[in-house]
């Protein structure tokens, strides 16, 4: 069975490695527009949200921070970083914020309060295209699945483990990898029986490698991807909000959304995330 506390340890322990304590370094709103720009990171490889094609950036991140520059009255200053050290550098205030595909989770949400979400990350199960023998949720009982070390996803897994116990099935062996690319490749291989990923990056599997993989049910509640900012910087917040507001309104987020992700999501929260109640009520499973 699968070890609901292992999973919560696993993802804590990794995300306490990646965030280290807060620099007093962060800037608020007032400091960046007195110094006349704002630092924000980027990643470097997290298709479609950020996309190398050489030395040039593309993908809907690319696009996002384009739209940004035409809407602040201050410089935007990019660097991109691996997402290794991407969220550290952004804790220790050597960034105003992350403008990436950064998911929003509990651990992340106890030294982030994250803007009005760009995305959905709800999880799905994705199998191999010709096993036939998953159709469905109650399928998966006692089969090996895997999924990345220390990540949100494996995190959340214990909302498979429950809905396979209402079908009267249990969660089978959980295989950790370090990357998803290592995850595909032995799931092609048969040495896993499905994998667990975000629906954006699943369904950018699928456009790619739809002669070899299949996308399945829902295996989470609602997820989110979102921009973090360092804890209790409300002013700043409140800026990136206003930015991906105007953005929703004017129906250019749906258009990025349609173009780089295949299609819209009009019923995201139109809120910030700053605490874990909060995250836990948007992410219930219905």
């Amino acid at each position: 069975m699968f070890d609901f506390n292992k999973a919560l340890l696993s993802a804590a322990v990794a995300a306490s490695l990646a965030l280290a304590p807060a620099a007093a370094g962060a800037a608020d709103l007032s400091e960046i527009k007195e110094r006349g720009y704002m630092a924000i990171a980027t990643e470097d490889n997290y298709a479609p949200f950020e996309i190398m094609e050489g030395d040039t950036p593309t993908g809907f991140t690319h696009d996002m921070v384009a739209a940004l520059k035409e809407y602040a009255d201050f410089e935007i200053r990019q660097d991109i970083l691996p997402w290794s050290g991407l969220l550290a550098a952004v804790r220790a205030g050597k960034y105003d914020a992350a403008i990436t595909g950064s998911i929003i989770s509990t651990e992340r949400l106890r030294v982030f309060d994250f803007a009005v979400p760009t995305a959905s990350a709800q999880h799905y199960y994705i199998k191999r295209a010709d096993d036939d023998r998953i159709n469905g949720i109650a399928d998966l009982d006692g089969l090996t699945v895997g999924v990345q070390a220390g990540s949100v996803l494996l995190s959340r897994l214990p909302e498979l483990e429950a809905m396979l116990e209402e079908t009267g099935g249990s969660m089978g062996r959980v295989v950790e990898y370090t990357s998803y690319p290592e995850i595909y490749e032995d799931l092609k291989n048969g040495r896993l029986d499905y994998t667990v990923n975000s629906i954006i990056s699943a369904k950018s599997l699928i456009a790619e490698r739809g002669d070899e993989f299949a996308m399945g049910e829902p295996v989470s509640g609602p997820g989110f991807h979102a921009y973090p900012v360092p804890k209790g910087n409300e002013e700043l917040l409140e800026f990136i909000n206003g930015f991906i507001l105007e953005m929703k309104e004017s129906g250019k987020l749906a258009e990025l959304q349609e173009k780089w992700f295949g299609q819209a999501f009009p019923d995201l929260p139109s809120e910030p995330i700053t605490s874990v109640e909060k995250y836990e009520e948007l992410t219930a499973a219905e």
